[in-house]
């Protein structure tokens, strides 16, 4: 996996690429500006990610989004951002960027939501666009514990269902309640919530 760090903040950049680095993720590289990540994925080729700080220079706000996201040729290309509102974050995702991330997330989350959205999955901290704080209230049932288990295992609801011995579309119904329950948008975003929180 390739992954492309933007951002003017020497510290933050030079902070969230030493941790990548260190991970399992074969070639981490960072710049300070839009310019200069344009003209590194030109001459180094596509990125698998690319995460963008929403306010160093080049950007001209989601103006440096479309422009990152055209120069990637189909590369993930993610907001990162330490002051934008949930309303940005919402106008970022709407504008096809693979995610949002706040520069608060702690670094475990960090590297599960760079896998993720490497993968092509959306991620967005389910708290962060509530406006809110989970407070790890969510009672599951026995059963929906098990279910959210196998999620974060990464295991489709076919694999699920045999492992628990149950119908896959019971194991469907599950993962809706418990989404719900949750808050959580997909079972994506159910495992993150999970792994915050500390359910599984």
């Amino acid at each position: 996996m390739r992954i492309l760090v933007a951002d003017d903040h020497d510290l933050v950049r030079e902070t969230i690429a030493a941790y990548l680095d260190a991970t399992d993720i074969d070639d981490v590289q960072s710049v300070a500006n839009l310019q200069d990540a344009i003209t590194t994925v030109e001459q180094t080729g596509r990125f698998d990610l690319v995460l963008l700080d929403y306010n160093m220079p080049g950007m001209n706000g989601l103006e440096g989004l479309a422009r990152m996201k055209e120069a990637n040729h189909g590369g993930a290309v993610a907001i990162l951002s330490g002051s934008a509102t949930r309303e940005v974050a919402d106008a970022a995702l709407r504008a096809g960027a693979q995610g949002f991330i706040p520069k608060t997330l702690s670094a475990r989350s960090l590297l599960t939501a760079a896998r993720f959205m490497a993968a092509g999955e959306v991620y967005a901290p389910i708290e962060f666009m509530q406006g809110t704080r989970p407070d790890g209230g969510a009672t599951l049932t026995r059963r929906e514990h098990d279910v959210l288990y196998g999620i974060c295992e990464g295991k489709s609801n076919k694999e699920i269902a045999r492992d628990l011995d149950l119908q896959e579309v019971t194991v469907k119904l599950h993962v809706k309640t418990l989404s719900r329950k949750l808050e959580a948008r997909n079972r994506t975003h159910a495992a993150m919530i999970a792994r915050d929180q500390g359910l599984v």
